[in-house]
């Protein structure tokens, strides 16, 4: 796993330990393939001494992420995203919405960011951030104008014109600068890569979608990365543990 990844693992841990919460981390012997990861998962997912799962991903060829946790119970789905949560969502009837977008907009609302009525756009398009992260946007609550945008989008600048906030979550170095962000945009910088930097421990940074210093005094707001979506992504990840554990113990969420 690379080393931002690995580093997210170790923040959640710090997290549900400091909650009480158990943590068990689990990973696939040597030799084990796709079938193997879907049986773990579904195997997880029946046992009633486990409240929440969570897939880490992006997963290497040849597995995939969605067939993995199609057999994943809505209610322990505490990322959200097996197929069964993305309709519920879809649906605007959710059990746990995606961590890492709710987390986008939390940080959105915090710092008081215009959404409601206004036009902003998401820039990726992977069924983990950017589907789920469109529709908690476009859903009742939020009323945000929303423009869809991705790495293939033939002039980026045209799709991003006149919108007030940009989340990018398409996984690309550099993709957003002066060139394509309106003077003036808050970007909630969702993106997480991993670049060669010889001067940096192990050889390589963690670095988001925006060029951070390209955009210095350009954008109105930029989130960092990491220290930025990442803190706020573990913390909706443990309030959704923690309401599949009273979906499972109380049939309801309470408080």
């Amino acid at each position: 796993m690379d080393s931002p990844f690995r580093f997210y693992l170790k923040r959640q841990r710090q997290a549900a330990e400091s909650l009480g919460i158990r943590f068990r981390e689990e990973a696939l012997a040597p030799g084990e393939g796709p079938e193997e990861l879907v049986d773990r998962v579904r195997t997880l997912s029946n046992d009633r001494a486990i409240d929440a799962v969570l897939l880490e991903h992006p997963l290497p060829a040849p597995f995939d992420f969605i067939r993995a946790v199609s057999g994943l119970s809505p209610v322990k789905d505490v990322d959200g995203v097996s197929p069964l949560s993305l309709g519920l969502l879809a649906a605007q009837r959710p059990l746990h919405a995606p961590a890492v977008a709710r987390a986008a907009i939390a940080i959105a609302r915090h710092y008081g960011l215009p959404m409601t009525r206004h036009r902003v756009a998401v820039v990726g398009r992977s069924e983990t951030v950017g589907v789920p992260l469109s529709m908690l946007l476009l859903a009742r609550g939020v009323d945000a104008t929303v423009t869809i945008a991705h790495s293939k989008t033939d002039v980026l600048a045209e799709a991003l014109k006149g919108t007030s906030v940009i989340f990018s979550c398409a996984g690309r170095p550099g993709l957003l600068t002066r060139a394509n962000v309106p003077q003036g945009a808050a970007i909630i910088d969702v993106g997480l890569s991993r670049v060669e930097d010889p001067s940096a421990p192990g050889g390589g940074r963690a670095v988001g979608d925006a060029d951070a210093a390209d955009l210095e005094g350009w954008a109105g707001a930029l989130t960092p990365v990491p220290g930025g979506v990442g803190p706020v992504t573990v913390a909706e990840l443990m309030g959704n543990t923690v309401r599949a554990w009273q979906l499972a113990e109380l049939g309801e969420v309470r408080g």
